[in-house]
């Protein structure tokens, strides 16, 4: 790695976070950006030449590159696969936009791949290490709402109202669906995170108000063994800054958003009255936990295993949407 910091290469141009992306690289002292491609030959000349960097003619000049030690990847996601498996082979690190792949037996071979390789892979999971979901995580993990009976999480966007949100998230073949499958990944991993990874039953209700070929609106209801009630959501048809939590529990419940945007709690603990609840210094970004991890300094494993688990959670609500049916969750091996 030159100079000690890790030269990072930038691998698409089609997710709208490929600038973010870029400017963690930027603003991290252990790494710096140094070339891009992307499959369009136009969209990767105009993203290279925004970034100041240089264009690689194709992906293996890319990776070929000894000043490039790691990618970034915001390619369409049904180019994931071939993709980050490339890098791999290659023994570049690798740092992914959701989802990780588009079937739960790619994303598998993909972690098994990165382990027998030695690279760092990690996926962009980043409401996991917000404060206020490692402040409600520590409350549900240490009892605080007694045991949890419903968990929604919602978030939404106007891309499609704003007219931002570029059309290619809007082709299924590339996409791998709609809202649900971009923005819906994280109400999906949350509501994993504060009830379990594997729920007994997805159901699935898809709208397009704008009468695209894919959804714009999305509701998934996850039913846990024992009862319990997780509700996913996400729309690019909804005013800005509609994020919502809402936890209940046998004891005590938490809610955030809904006209209120902070962190409040009722019951047990926090007595009968909503009451404010201080919010921790939360946890390492994803693209914090990649650069620990590529030095060595960091265990990816629990970023891996939810990447696996939400792909195994978005392939279910796909098909219950598509059947009209409440699909079974795939039960598969663990990273």
């Amino acid at each position: 790695m030159a100079d000690n910091t890790i030269g990072v290469g930038v691998v698409g141009f089609w997710h709208v976070h490929t600038d973010d992306y870029a400017r963690e690289t930027n603003e991290h002292p252990g790494t710096r950006l140094v070339a891009a491609w992307d499959p369009d030959a136009e969209r990767g000349s105009e993203g290279a030449q925004r970034l100041g960097i240089d264009l690689a003619e194709n992906l293996d000049a890319l990776l070929v590159r000894p000043d490039i030690d790691a990618i970034t990847v915001t390619t369409a996601t049904n180019e994931h696969t071939e993709v980050i498996g490339r890098a791999i082979t290659a023994g570049k690190h690798v740092f992914t936009e959701k989802l990780l792949a588009p079937t739960v037996t790619e994303s598998e071979e993909l972690v098994a791949a990165a382990r027998a390789k030695g690279v760092a892979l990690v996926v962009s999971l980043p409401r996991l290490s917000e404060p206020l979901i490692t402040t409600a995580s520590a409350l549900v993990d240490g009892g605080a709402l007694g045991d949890v009976t419903y968990a929604r999480v919602r978030m939404a966007h106007d891309g499609w109202l704003g007219g931002w949100l570029p059309e290619r998230f809007a082709d299924p073949v590339a996409a791998i669906g709609g809202a649900f499958a971009d923005l819906g990944c994280h109400p999906a991993y949350l509501v994993q995170r504060f009830l379990g990874t594997h729920p007994s039953a997805i159901t699935a209700s898809y709208g397009s108000v704008t009468d695209r070929a894919v959804e714009d609106n999305a509701v998934v209801v996850a039913r846990y063994p024992g009862g319990a009630l997780g509700v996913a959501e996400a729309s690019f048809v909804t005013t800005p800054g509609a994020f919502a939590l809402e936890l209940r529990g046998t004891q005590a419940s938490l809610l955030f958003g809904f006209g209120r945007e902070e962190l409040i709690g009722k019951g047990g603990r926090f007595g009968d009255d909503w009451t404010p609840v201080p919010l921790d210094s939360g946890a390492a970004t994803p693209f914090g936990l990649w650069v620990d991890a590529i030095r060595g300094e960091a265990d990816t494993s629990d970023n891996l295993q939810a990447a696996i688990d939400l792909t195994r959670f978005v392939a279910a609500a796909n098909t219950s949407a598509t059947s009209g049916r409440a699909a079974a969750v795939e039960q598969e091996g663990h990273a």
